[in-house]
């Protein structure tokens, strides 16, 4: 039998040496003075050394205790040493088992049921927010604070909307992680109403009596907006789409000989082709807008990287230059057309329901989905078009009488 003195005063040779104990245990002394544990034992019939620790990190009384559990997994019919190796495996895969890794598998596998611009936001949002914090981490080590520290930070900028989809995504990740046995808990359970109260707000628009004051703006141009930036808030202005369709549209959208732009269903909201009819200062903007975009796909490609679309925070940053912020958003034009045209103009609000792109807000105005209206869709959209050229030259003619 070994004693922790015997171990201690072992002293390195030139040949390696054994110091035993008892049932297999044994001290490995290396001529370089390193001592290692090691057991021998028979499994299936086989002769086999187990690896048990160094010492003194693993002195005598602990390396008998391994020992012993190693004698009680053979009495179980389990190898000690695939089970040293299976253990280690799992420790890997744990280490190398991150939230990162993790979300991006679900991504991946999901991203098919989603629409592109869908998918998109989701990873861009893990990206940004979620992966920089918690995302080098092992997914079965993380916990409740850990995930809630991260979104904090997204409701410290305001965001509250964005604060709780993401905690749905990060909930959704873990729930994926639990079914393929990466982690055994979802912490994100536990936070239902953790995240700050708030209230979703409608997007700021102006009313009809202020269309002259943002004519004005736009026409004289005080903020100094580069034209592909006005031109895409005419257009939007002219058109009401949201800002996204604006912003990624394509010169293969515009049909110039049928005036109309057709967005196809991959990027709309509802998953329809919508079609814009074009009216005549829209085409005109469209045909000047040509200069800055003949190279490239996009109608409105980027400033500083025209293989990229114009980024969608450009508009409601010009709308702030112009004096509008908090006043305007680009999904503002929206609400502002639907009310003016209705009120002002007279049509229907079906006609314009259609032109928005809306979904049937109950089972009678589906019956009626497959009505277009779009004989008087184009008719209204030039009429659009002219009521705001009156209202600038209007606005103009009153300046001159002022002046």
């Amino acid at each position: 039998m070994l004693t922790d003195t015997a171990c201690k005063n072992a002293k390195s040779t030139q040949k390696p040496y054994k110091l035993t104990d008892s049932g297999g245990l044994f001290l490995l002394v290396t001529p370089s003075g390193a001592k290692y544990w090691r057991l021998n034992y028979r499994y299936a019939g086989r002769q086999k050394t187990l690896a048990i620790g160094v010492y003194p990190v693993v002195g005598l009384g602990k390396a008998r205790e391994l020992r012993l559990e190693a004698k009680r997994s053979l009495a179980s019919g389990i190898d000690p040493s695939a089970e040293k190796q299976s253990h280690k495996q799992k420790l890997k895969d744990k280490v190398a088992c991150t939230f990162e890794r993790v979300a991006r598998e679900w991504h991946n596998t999901n991203v098919g049921k989603w629409k592109v611009s869908h998918g998109n936001d989701i990873l861009h949002r893990l990206e940004r927010d979620i992966f920089p914090e918690i995302g080098s981490a092992p997914i079965a080590d993380l916990r409740p604070r850990q995930i809630l520290d991260a979104i904090r930070l997204i409701e410290q900028r305001g965001a509250f909307e964005t604060a709780k989809r993401t905690l749905q995504y990060c909930g959704q990740v873990f729930r994926y992680g639990g079914i393929l046995e990466y982690c055994d808990h979802n912490p994100t359970e536990c936070l239902r109403g953790a995240l700050r109260p708030f209230s979703k707000e409608h997007h700021a628009a102006i009313e009809s009596e202020e269309i002259p004051e943002l004519l004005s703006a736009m026409n004289g141009n005080h903020a100094r907006l580069y034209e592909p930036t006005r031109n895409a808030i005419w257009l939007m202005l002219l058109t009401f789409v949201r800002t996204s369709e604006l912003i990624q549209a394509k010169w293969s959208e515009i049909n110039f000989d049928e005036k109309r732009w057709l967005i196809k269903h991959t990027r709309m909201k509802k998953e329809k082709d919508h079609i814009v009819p074009l009216c005549s200062q829209a085409l005109k903007i469209l045909e000047s807008q040509r200069k800055y975009a003949t190279n490239w796909g996009w109608v409105f490609p980027g400033q500083s990287n025209p293989t990229k679309h114009m980024s969608n925070n450009t508009i409601l940053k010009a709308l702030e230059r112009m004096g509008f912020k908090g006043r305007m958003t680009g999904h503002g034009f929206r609400a502002l057309a639907m009310s003016t045209i209705k009120e002002r103009i007279g049509y229907r609000h079906e006609v314009v329901d259609r032109q928005l792109a809306h979904s049937p807000h109950t089972k009678n105005d589906a019956a009626y989905d497959r009505a277009k209206y779009m004989n008087e869709r184009k008719k209204m959209m030039q009429e659009w078009a002219d009521y705001l050229d009156g209202l600038l030259k209007d606005n103009q003619r009153s300046d001159t009488i002022a002046a």
